[in-house]
């Protein structure tokens, strides 16, 4: 019986973890008319006509859209500026940089709740609202991802880096021909923990993309379920917001291991 806790404990956290997706994606199969659980685990009547009807009814190309901008570009420029500014603080030396490094890592707690509204303001003043860059550029700075990539390369090897000067390396070289290879696994990672907290945002979208045409894929579900629509098709549509998280971390998997696999290796 012993034996037998572990596997049962993990297959109860899998099944409570697993239930709610598996009851959206009966929902959004079941017969159109506002049915859900427990008719909803009929199979021999599921259709495809909840996913037709919210594609029609609703403008989801233009909000998946949106949605893959702010993400995707989101994920590429918070990786390059977190990876720099963590081999800044993991292997640079310069006066002030431990300071630097704890005060800003401070803002992690600081709720964003209390800097929306200033952030708001900003991007107001600056033209940045209903457009992409407004949605993004208040993002940018990540002090989780910065924090991240540094305890990563705080581990690599100095005297990897010691040989690229001697070889004459300048540092922009240093970076792309030595760190970047070498943190592959955590980019990786990070990337995908990024993609998935832009992909699943709401608040600031909500408050940034204020036409419908800037909708967000999740600002998007929102306002169906202030028009009454029914509730197979919101599932429907929640359901195709999925599909994305599945295929990045379905892509990104491999790297996902190696950077469990080969964390807390060192020289």
């Amino acid at each position: 019986m012993g034996r037998l806790r572990l596997p049962v404990l993990l297959l109860l956290v899998a099944f409570v973890t697993a239930a709610p997706f598996v009851a959206m994606v009966l929902v959004a199969f079941a017969p159109p008319g506002g049915q859900t659980l427990p008719g909803a685990f009929d199979l021999t009547r599921a259709t495809w006509r909840n996913f037709s009807d919210v594609l029609d009814s609703a403008d989801i190309g233009r909000w998946v859209v949106n949605s893959l901008v702010y993400s995707l570009v989101s994920v590429v420029l918070i990786l390059l500026f977190a990876s720099m500014a963590g081999y800044a603080f993991a292997k640079k030396r310069f006066p002030g940089r431990e300071v630097m490094f704890w005060a800003f890592l401070a803002t992690l707690m600081v709720p964003f709740q209390a800097t929306l509204i200033p952030y708001y303001v900003l991007v107001s003043e600056l033209g940045g609202v209903d457009t992409y860059w407004g949605l993004i550029v208040p993002t940018l700075a990540n002090s989780q991802a910065v924090f991240l990539m540094r305890q990563f390369i705080v581990g690599l090897p100095d005297e990897l880096f010691e040989a690229a000067k001697i070889d004459g390396a300048s540092e922009w070289r240093i970076y792309t021909t030595v760190v970047l290879p070498l943190i592959r696994p955590v980019l990786a990672t990070l990337g995908v923990f990024v993609f998935l907290w832009h992909w699943n945002d709401f608040l600031w979208p909500l408050v940034i993309g204020q036409s419908e045409e800037m909708r967000t894929l999740t600002v998007g579900l929102a306002t169906l379920e202030g028009e009454n629509v029914p509730v197979n098709q919101v599932m429907a549509g929640a359901t195709i917001t999925v599909l994305p998280c599945l295929l990045v971390f379905g892509l990104l998997q491999r790297y996902l291991t190696d950077s469990i696999a080969t964390s807390g290796l060192k020289g």
